[in-house]
């Protein structure tokens, strides 16, 4: 009986001093997750509307009421709201409701950049911005005649706002919403 103790101690002894010489366990380098999209296809966006645009092929494009557009990307839970107003006598009110919506996100963003966008043979002026940080859009535009039409544009994603997780995503449709916003055309 003393011998089975002693040759399963000496078996333990064993399989333990065996299990717990390993090699050393070296941290592996951070990793990031690799999101791929694919090539942006742009086709011209005709509508009853007073205006059209190029939009990407990808997306689709869902009419909401008074000539305002839902433009959903759904691989990237991300939609793209525009929003038209005419013009008769209220442009001061339009433009400050404008900035005002994006300067709302001011609290959660790290910095907003500001790219005045002219095309004079459009008769397109506007402003992009570029929301930065983690908030609930990251962003937005508008653009005008100054004499009877005027559109806003912002980006949503459905998820939460967390910045460097979305960041391919989010670069992806801000290419999209610059290209709206520069080939739109009054009719």
């Amino acid at each position: 009986m003393l011998k089975k103790i002693t040759a399963l101690a000496l078996f333990f002894t064993l399989l333990f001093t065996v299990i717990s010489c390993k090699k050393d366990v070296l941290p592996k380098p951070a990793s990031y997750l690799r999101l791929d999209y694919p090539e942006a296809e742009y086709v011209t966006f005709k509508s009853h509307c007073p205006f059209e645009f190029d939009q990407n092929s990808k997306a689709i494009v869902k009419e909401d009421k008074d000539c305002g557009y839902s433009i959903t990307y759904p691989k990237m839970k991300a939609t793209i709201y525009l929003t038209y107003k005419p013009v008769n006598n209220n442009m001061k009110q339009l433009l400050r409701d404008a900035q005002k919506l994006t300067y709302e996100h001011v609290i959660k963003a790290d910095d907003i950049l500001e790219q005045p966008y002219i095309n004079p043979e459009k008769k397109v002026y506007g402003m992009f911005y570029q929301v930065d940080g983690n908030a609930a859009t990251n962003s937005q535009f508008y653009v005008t005649d100054s004499v009877k039409h005027f559109v806003t544009g912002s980006v949503y994603f459905y998820a939460k706002p967390n910045f460097d997780s979305i960041m391919p995503a989010v670069s992806y449709v801000k290419n999209d919403m610059q290209r709206l916003m520069e080939t739109l055309k009054w009719k």
